[in-house]
């Protein structure tokens, strides 16, 4: 999009843009999400920016009103598998909190100069500021959600100090922590809650979101002890537990959404999926946010998904049907590796067999799904513990910045790995877009989003799941 064609998005605030762009009004100093419903300003006072962060590191707060920091992810990094790309969705994963711009750049194979130089040209802002603008994001949730201290919400955001976090909060909320907390709206259970009631949140998607065939997925693969699915049709909850960089948690996720008020050419803006979570450690809160969001696929953009398979003959009555239809991701890429490859009994028995327990478990939630090291120590033979050594030693590497190609690459150089596990692993676990199982006539025309025309011939009944 050119700025012109930006700015007629803002005017008729256009909800489908949310994510993929930012403007903000030099005459106010503020930045917006395309969709904030303030008066629109005029064209010469206003300039557009890639990144929230980018938006920030040029001196602009975020609205009050549209709260643009809380936007769904842009749905270019589901698709692009080039440096840049991977480089989003590892930060988005927390990895420069816990490891720094060094270690984001050693996951990407490249020096830490190079992967600033690229994400600044492209994205207008460096590594060390997208981290910045996520903190902030995640230090707003904390302090409005939870009745956590302010020097412990500073460090569970991932600031380094609190003299820090002060500084951020003011230049991106223009509000000091204390008045940003006293001004979130309250809720039922809302800003008492704590860490061990669970941290309430609403996970934000753009456009439809075709919640229920997630949950039937989810459902029919449910691991006991790992997780459940409780409630009728519609009404569901999912809930799971988490093996997180700095401790475990489990959450919860309801399948009826909520959305916002207004509608675009006959389909919903967008919403939200009201989720809680229970960490042991807040300082997990955003990669544990992230990899919900990837499990439900929260990142996507059913707009453009649904335009490209809608114009096709074959797909054209099922997109009709369920328009905002997902494909659905992974919390724990390795995890969901290895069920892949040994199937829903099989893996019941490794939980059980091998799985760690939960220090507190919550109803049927009970263990850990065993970590790929303990699983190539206990069960060295056979297909399973090639996969597990090659998970344990990095040969494979299945995390939000991993290389798809060379994962697919190395998976099928692995004893008892076929093609069809591969593409479920490549779909579910590195979340690609644009696969197609072996055996399956997906055309072209269906790139890049050949993954979401498989769900719909799944869901539609044509195909019956590997």
């Amino acid at each position: 999009m050119d700025e012109d064609a930006r700015y007629e998005a803002v005017r008729s605030r256009d909800g489908r843009f949310d994510g993929e762009f930012f403007f903000a009004v030099e005459t106010t100093g503020i930045y917006c999400r395309p969709s904030c419903p303030a008066m629109t300003p005029k064209r010469r006072h206003v300039r557009f920016f890639p990144t929230a962060a980018a938006a920030q590191g040029a001196g602009f707060r975020a609205c009050r009103r549209c709260r643009p920091d809380a936007v769904p992810g842009s749905a270019e990094w589901n698709v692009r598998a080039d440096v840049v790309g991977r480089a989003m969705r590892l930060i988005g994963d927390g990895v420069i909190d816990r490891e720094g711009v060094e270690g984001l750049a050693a996951r990407l194979g490249y020096s830490a100069r190079q992967v600033q130089r690229q994400l600044t040209a492209e994205l207008g802002a460096g590594p060390l500021a997208l981290a910045r603008a996520q903190r902030a994001h995640t230090a707003r949730v904390l302090l409005q959600t939870t009745g956590l201290p302010v020097t412990q919400v500073a460090f569970a955001a991932g600031f380094a100090s609190v003299r820090q976090f002060n500084d951020t909060i003011r230049a991106v909320y223009a509000a000091t922590p204390s008045r940003l907390r006293a001004a979130a709206p309250r809720r039922k259970g809302g800003r008492d809650a704590t860490p061990a009631a669970g941290i309430p949140l609403r996970l934000a998607h753009r456009g439809p979101y075709r919640a229920g065939p997630v949950f039937d997925l989810l459902q029919r693969e449910a691991v006991p002890g790992v997780e459940e699915v409780s409630g009728p049709p519609g009404r569901r909850t999912y809930r799971r537990t988490l093996r997180l960089p700095h401790g475990t948690g489990t959450a919860a996720v309801d399948e009826r959404p909520g959305a916002r008020s207004g509608t675009r050419r006959g389909a919903r803006l967008g919403g939200w999926l009201q989720a809680r979570l229970h960490l042991t450690d807040p300082r997990d809160l955003t990669t544990a946010v992230q990899r919900l969001r990837r499990l439900f696929d929260l990142d996507a953009d059913p707009y453009a998904v649904d335009e490209r398979l809608g114009a096709d003959p074959r797909l054209a009555p099922l997109v009709a049907a369920r328009p905002g239809l997902r494909s659905p991701g992974s919390a724990d890429p390795q995890e969901t590796a290895v069920r892949a490859l040994v199937g829903p009994a099989a893996a019941e028995e490794l939980v059980r067999r091998y799985g760690k327990a939960l220090d507190a478990p919550q109803g049927s939630l009970t263990h850990l799904f065993p970590e790929p090291a303990v699983l190539a120590e206990a069960e060295p033979d056979g297909p399973l513990g090639a996969l597990a050594a090659a998970l344990a030693d990095g040969t494979v590497r299945l995390d939000p910045g991993a290389d798809r190609d060379d994962a697919h690459r190395a998976l099928l150089a692995l004893p008892g790995m076929d093609l069809a596990t591969a593409a479920v692993i490549r779909s579910r676990a590195l979340g690609d877009p644009d696969v197609a199982p072996p055996g399956v006539d997906a055309p072209d025309s269906w790139r890049p989003w050949r993954s979401y025309a498989v769900q719909h011939l799944y869901v539609s009944g044509e195909l019956k799941p590997c």
